[in-house]
């Protein structure tokens, strides 16, 4: 069963998001926020599986939210519901620590689709954006002077998981990298758990922050 905490500032919207959720014998909504402080206490309280996170709230924005809730909980994974299709928001939402984010217009299949699929450990960031997604993002790193991780992730990570590591970060499906490494898909699958067990990320966006941070790509 996934749990699923709803967090937007109007009811309707919340109304809308747990009656089109609770169609689905997979997913539970098992609570509401109607603003970011409330968010960070009902995480806290319900470690929920996933967060749909408004972005523009009163008391606490989404952004400011977002940061919060993966101080207090990396594992829980967070889509951030938004209005606009903005990529400089995308990125900051994701160096925040975002598995990605859905329109607010997006469908319900649309919806349990980006659910599901953060919940196994995947993306809802179209792979052909991720690759200029994190390259935006070292060179933000590196006008900052972000150190690299690169001895840690080899101490952590075996020779494998690096290598399925660096794939998910150019962007690679779960399908290219198991004919890429001639191996099985469900064999790529349990590597991909394995890495974000090990590196404590919720999801495989979060994976591919980790590598550019590393230095791996």
């Amino acid at each position: 069963m996934i749990s699923v905490l709803l967090v937007d500032d109007q009811t309707i919207v919340r109304q809308g998001l747990r009656s089109l959720l609770s169609l689905e014998s997979d997913v539970v909504v098992v609570g509401e926020a109607a603003d970011g402080r409330q968010a960070v206490e009902l995480v806290q309280r319900l470690s929920p599986d996933i967060v749909l996170l408004d972005v523009r709230m009163p008391h606490m924005d989404g952004l400011q939210a977002l940061r919060r809730i993966k101080a207090i909980a990396p594992q829980v994974s967070v889509i951030m519901v938004t209005l606009y299709d903005d990529p400089n928001y995308l990125l900051e939402a994701v160096s925040a620590g975002a598995a990605g984010y859905i329109l607010k217009d997006a469908t319900r299949q649309e919806l349990i689709r980006a659910v599901r699929l953060i919940a196994e450990g995947g993306a809802i960031i179209a792979p052909t954006m991720m690759p200029d997604l994190l390259r935006q993002m070292e060179r933000l790193m590196a006008t900052q002077g972000s150190p690299l991780l690169t001895d840690a992730l080899q101490d952590t990570l075996t020779e494998r998981e690096i290598e399925v590591l660096r794939l998910i970060a150019e962007g690679c499906t779960n399908q290219q990298i198991a004919e890429m490494l001639i191996i099985s898909p469900t064999t790529v699958k349990t590597h991909v758990q394995n890495i974000l067990q090990k590196l404590n990320v919720s999801d495989r966006t979060q994976a591919a922050v980790y590598a550019v941070r590393s230095g791996l790509i």
